[in-house]
């Protein structure tokens, strides 16, 4: 995350962000879509505000889950069952690379497309983005769900 505390024009846009976060949130939780496109959210949300806070086992979830949204065409319920997966089975996360450049799309940027379809493309659109900034973590990612046998 970036730090605020000498920069008020910055805590604005954090807390903007923040907020079209939370609006976001709401959002895919109500929808019924069997897809569950809301772990996509948090999964993006999760890498693109990492920092060197952040639990590796967080950043390790969302890696994997932008992973196989992105690349595999999981969906969030099966993105789920990964998580459930590794978390049974996994003690030390590795260490991820923190990209300088998190992905050009943003959480406002997606809340303000109009709810339905338009906005869950941007959803896609926005995972796509932080997936390719993350990109070089890819083969952690995948030597993580091979040494489980999962994905």
């Amino acid at each position: 995350m970036i730090d605020t505390a000498d920069d008020p024009g910055q805590a604005v846009g954090a807390a903007t962000e923040e907020l079209a976060y939370e609006a976001l949130q709401f959002y895919t939780l109500a929808r019924t879509d069997p897809a569950f496109i809301h772990q996509y959210v948090v999964d993006a949300w999760a890498v693109q505000h990492a920092d060197e806070r952040t639990k590796p086992i967080k950043i390790a979830f969302a890696l994997v889950g932008l992973y196989l949204h992105v690349e595999r065409g999981f969906s969030g319920r099966q993105v789920q069952r990964v998580h459930t997966a590794l978390a049974r089975n996994r003690l030390t996360w590795p260490t991820f690379a923190l990209p300088a450049q998190r992905g050009s799309v943003t959480v406002s940027q997606v809340i303000a497309a109009a709810a339905g379809p338009e906005r869950d493309r941007a959803i896609d659109a926005w995972c796509a983005s932080v997936w390719d900034a993350f990109r070089e973590n890819r083969p952690v990612v995948i030597e993580l769900l091979d040494q489980h046998r999962i994905g």
